[in-house]
């Protein structure tokens, strides 16, 4: 799955480190979520979407799909 989470971060100003408080998790998961190097799981998603003020469609796109 590929995401667009360090996107819309940046978008709002937010730092990894502030994603991460908010969402409950390390700096560490959000780097390698956004990296492509771990899919987070389907609560930590929904809590990505809705703290980016976000659809799941919107972070996250099937692999194979354009962004």
């Amino acid at each position: 799955m590929q995401n667009r989470i360090k996107e819309h971060r940046e978008r709002l100003g937010l730092s990894q480190g502030r994603l991460a408080e908010l969402c409950n998790v390390s700096r560490q998961t959000i780097n390698a979520i956004e990296n492509d190097k771990y899919d987070p799981s389907l609560q930590l998603a929904f809590d990505l979407a809705q703290t980016l003020g976000l659809s799941m469609e919107q972070c996250f796109i099937p692999k194979g799909r354009n962004k």
